[in-house]
């Protein structure tokens, strides 16, 4: 049974850095893609970047290219987003998830995506 557990969520300024968490569970292999989304208020899920875990080739949204960072930890079956120069509009509930049934190209789609994480607050604000 697939888990995934997000942490590192919290308050920070403009300008400043968070580092989110996403501790996987239950994957019986290496071949499998986890995706961080985020969820405004009043606002669709929206896909931030994803890794393939085996290959580590990675996916960003245009909005967060050159400021957050995705990376994994392959012992410790974890997820890391590495975020700087956080702005207010990246004030979301952020969420990591995985697919069921993963084709190699991991992309930012949230329907393609089964598993999900109970989501950790991330408020950008001074």
């Amino acid at each position: 049974q697939v888990q995934l557990v997000e942490s590192g969520g919290g308050l920070v300024q403009p300008g400043g850095s968070l580092r989110l968490s996403c501790a996987a569970s239950g994957f019986t292999s290496d071949y499998y893609a986890i995706g961080w989304f985020r969820q405004a208020p009043g606002k669709e899920r929206e896909g931030v970047s994803c890794i393939d875990i085996s290959h580590g080739s990675t996916y960003y949204t245009e909005s967060v290219k050159g400021r957050f960072t995705i990376s994994r930890d392959k012992a410790k079956n974890t997820v890391y987003l590495q975020m700087n120069s956080l702005k207010p509009e990246d004030t979301a509930v952020y969420y990591c998830a995985a697919p069921k049934a993963y084709g190699g190209s991991c992309t930012g789609l949230p329907y393609l995506y089964d598993y999900w994480g109970q989501g950790t607050q991330v408020t950008v604000s001074s």
